[in-house]
């Protein structure tokens, strides 16, 4: 067995220096961090107690953890969890720094990947996976997000929160199915990524090792062709093309790429290629894409481009204070947030700072934006793209701040008005962090995310005209 994770020392906050913000999640925040012992530098992801135990996400951060233990330092194709520790309000899980950031964020800087760099990743990932179902565990969310890169552009594969650990039958059931069983209730209910979910997940929320293989596919077929394979204006219309196995390639697409995507998104999982292969996945390895290569030494990688490999270093200043605290959190994360220079004797105007002259000439040159018609003729004050989470999914909306005041959200597919905050004087904002914000109203805590990460910006500017219209609530 697995030795614990933890150090017979207990481990603290304050053996650590912390720096910048490396993501975030619902219930997370991962910090470049330090040791003050070794000065090695790691990832550690702090949880908030609280928002776990709100929100009932109890059995994912317990199961992340299982998986990380189980799966140990054998294997150099998995971010490793060093050591684990807790305060009153939070759980530290410090891990490995992956220094090169996500193959998501290479895809689109890149455009696509030359066929050398989508077979080696695709290669490591085989061998990454051939580890994975040998532990009897299946990722369940393995996407371009969840797959990072070392400082020697290796793969690191992260996000074991939606893992299932099979029994060692391997069969469909599984010692932690219970922690499913609320999800199962809901018809189609799965756990994962729309893009990314096999067909098996969709239609009989069940999941084996060839889920994951499922998932190899599409992610091939993003690293050749720079898209997903499953493209639609919404989650549903994504699941129907998924259980219609409804896509297409694009011109040039690499043949031998596509023969091995065409064998991985197949619909019967136990038909994919691998999917009956027993200790290694011998007929992936044999396909025509890995002709030559030497499966027991990949090599170096190829150079992604000189785009893509160009990584600035993070730095954390010796002098910076170990441990976190509330006021150091804040203050990290509002260094992610650009602010814009100003000169001394510039006044700091507010967003309803307008003159009627000015409102005026605003409302006219507003007309020709897109989402004029939909305001009812209120001056739009700010204007963003807004991730708004409702039950299991994140829908994107254009967001409209308006005069009124108002604050409107707009499908910019299908160009149609999905609704309006509304507003009083109890309403509220919360920043979360540099992306997640909550607007609270008397009826209903709205959840949302700013992929640019404006959510202070946001708030600053809703705090701002409620001011405006209800100064004496603020």
């Amino acid at each position: 067995m697995t030795p614990p994770v933890e150090e017979a020392r207990r481990r603290s906050a304050s053996d650590y220096r912390f720096g910048k913000v490396l993501g975030e999640g619902s219930f997370s925040t991962v910090y470049l961090a330090k040791d003050i012992h070794t000065s090695k530098e790691y990832a550690i992801k702090v949880l908030e107690k609280a928002h776990i135990i709100r929100e009932k996400k109890t059995e994912y951060v317990m199961r992340e953890k299982e998986v990380l233990r189980i799966l140990g330092s054998s294997c150099p194709y998995f971010v490793r969890l060093y050591w684990t520790f807790q305060d009153p309000e939070h759980l530290y899980f410090v891990l490995t720094y992956a220094k090169n950031g996500e193959l998501l964020k290479q895809i689109d800087k890149c455009g696509c990947f030359t066929i050398d760099c989508a077979r080696y990743y695709t290669a490591e990932m085989v061998l990454a996976l051939e580890y994975l179902h040998g532990k009897g565990i299946v990722h369940r969310d393995l996407k371009p997000e969840n797959v990072l890169f070392d400082d020697n552009w290796h793969i690191l594969i992260t996000d074991f929160g939606s893992a299932k650990i099979l029994k060692t039958d391997n069969t469909e059931k599984c010692d932690n199915d219970t922690l499913d069983k609320g999800d199962r209730k809901r018809r189609n209910s799965f756990v994962g990524t729309a893009q990314f979910v096999s067909p098996e997940m969709l239609s009989e929320s069940s999941s084996s090792h060839a889920s994951d293989l499922w998932a190899l596919g599409c992610i091939l077929y993003q690293m050749v062709s720079g898209m997903m394979p499953f493209r639609g204006r919404s989650e549903f219309l994504i699941f129907q093309k998924i259980l219609n196995l409804e896509y297409e390639y694009p011109e040039g697409f690499d043949p031998q790429a596509k023969d091995l995507v065409q064998k991985l998104l197949v619909i019967a999982p136990n038909e994919r290629l691998g999917a009956m292969d027993q200790t290694t996945y011998t007929s992936i390895r044999q396909h025509e894409l890995f002709k030559d290569l030497n499966w027991d030494d990949l090599g170096p990688p190829p150079k992604i481009s000189d785009i893509c490999d160009s990584i600035k270093d993070i730095a954390i200043p010796d002098d910076v204070e170990p441990g976190l605290d509330k006021e150091k959190a804040s203050r990290l994360q509002l260094d992610l947030v650009p602010t814009p220079t100003r000169k001394k004797s510039q006044l700091v105007k507010k967003i309803t700072d307008l003159t009627a002259a000015e409102i005026e000439q605003k409302l006219e040159a507003q007309k020709t934006n897109i989402y004029n018609s939909f305001v009812e003729g209120n001056l739009i004050l700010k204007q963003g793209m807004i991730d708004k989470k409702k039950g299991l999914f994140a829908r994107r909306r254009m967001f409209l701040l308006t005069l009124g005041p108002h604050l409107y959200y707009v499908d910019p597919v299908a160009m149609v008005l999905k609704g309006e905050i509304p507003w009083s004087e109890d309403l509220r904002t919360e920043a979360k962090n540099f992306k997640i914000f909550f607007i609270h109203t008397p009826n209903r805590k709205y959840y949302l995310e700013d992929p640019e990460g404006y959510a202070l910006q946001w708030c600053k500017a809703i705090d701002e005209v409620k001011a405006y219209y209800y100064p004496e609530q603020v």
